[in-house]
């Protein structure tokens, strides 16, 4: 019985880690001395050689005291972390070259609170300082960890590693979970910017002298808007998990200059990336102006369109050129 126990607290093999949510087992917590557990064992193995040397029963009554304290700081380290449901959080799209952020949410379904849990992507030294959290008992915490974003595309989250001293420190306990996340990653935009590629004679602001009731483009959908407005095509094109929203078809006195964002009209001595860096700093010059804008890159092609799924849809697209989507 004692060595099934010893082998059930004591995993010293690597396990994989496995994806998605999780609950951390017995069989998923590692544990070895710390620092101060390896010193504490040094000075019980030499207070238990001086009470043997004078025998002393005080001396082994302190002894054993103490060697008992140390198992009874192993398991409750142990069940700091043991039991421990984890689940990933909502991630945000980034610009390249900025930090990508993934919410981690630990649910305690205990009675008994959980006490400075450390959590961190990679092993030390590898990745980004880590963060402590407590969990109180039946309730659950989130700890926001982030990682670079260098370049476009998706990124997925990386293992991470918990990892627990409480109460006394003279032990560690680690699991390791990977998460089931990722971010999409959108090409950094041009700096500086340069001029929209308007077409006509209207002005930028959309104001024409032709007549009433043109379609000016796609934009969010306001509280009001007739249903027979909502643009579907648009509605179903991004899932809302990805940014999707109600939006709705605009339509205005006047005329509006035609403003067409193709990548094959972009100078071709221009690298993929610089045309892609470019593309996105168009889309989002022309939200935040509130010009609606066509866009065309491969077999992606918008109508005139405005609003944030419009955004998504471009960027998204512009993320993932040339770039395999992950399984």
């Amino acid at each position: 019985m004692l060595e099934a126990f010893w082998r059930r607290v004591f995993r010293f093999e690597r396990r994989k880690a496995r994806d998605g949510d999780v609950v951390l087992t017995l069989r998923r917590v590692y544990i070895l001395p710390a620092r101060a557990g390896l010193a504490f064992t040094v000075l019980l193995v030499l207070m238990l050689i001086g009470a043997t040397n004078y025998t002393l029963g005080l001396g082994f009554a302190l002894t054993f005291l103490a060697a008992a304290c140390a198992v009874a700081d192993m398991v409750l380290t142990v069940k700091n972390l043991a039991g421990l449901r984890l689940a990933g959080g909502r991630v945000a799209p980034v610009f390249a070259g900025d930090t990508a952020q993934f919410g981690i949410h630990l649910h305690n379904a205990g009675n008994t609170d959980r006490y400075a849990i450390r959590l961190r992507f990679g092993t030390v030294g590898e990745g980004p300082p880590e963060h402590a959290a407590d969990v109180p008992a039946r309730g659950s915490a989130t700890v926001v960890l982030a990682i670079a974003a260098p370049e476009r595309g998706w990124l997925r989250a990386p293992r991470v590693h918990l990892e627990t001293r409480f109460p006394l420190g003279l032990f560690r306990a680690w699991s390791w979970w990977q998460p089931d996340l990722r971010v999409l990653v959108y090409p950094h935009p041009e700096t500086p910017a340069q001029p929209l590629p308007m077409r006509g004679a209207a002005r930028e602001e959309g104001h024409g002298e032709v007549g009433l009731d043109n379609f000016a483009g796609i934009r969010s959908y306001q509280p009001g808007d007739p249903l027979r407005h909502l643009a579907w095509r648009q509605i179903a094109r991004l899932a809302p998990e990805d940014g999707g929203q109600l939006v709705t078809k605009h339509f205005e006195g006047g005329a509006v200059a035609e403003l067409a964002l193709d990548f094959a009209q972009l100078p071709p001595h221009m690298d993929v990336e610089a045309r892609l860096a470019r593309m996105t700093r168009w889309v989002l010059d022309a939200e935040q102006r509130a010009l609606p804008y066509s866009f065309r890159l491969g077999h992606h092609r918008y109508a005139a369109g405005l609003g944030d799924a419009h955004r998504a849809a471009c960027l998204q697209a512009l993320a993932l050129y040339g770039r395999e989507p992950l399984p």
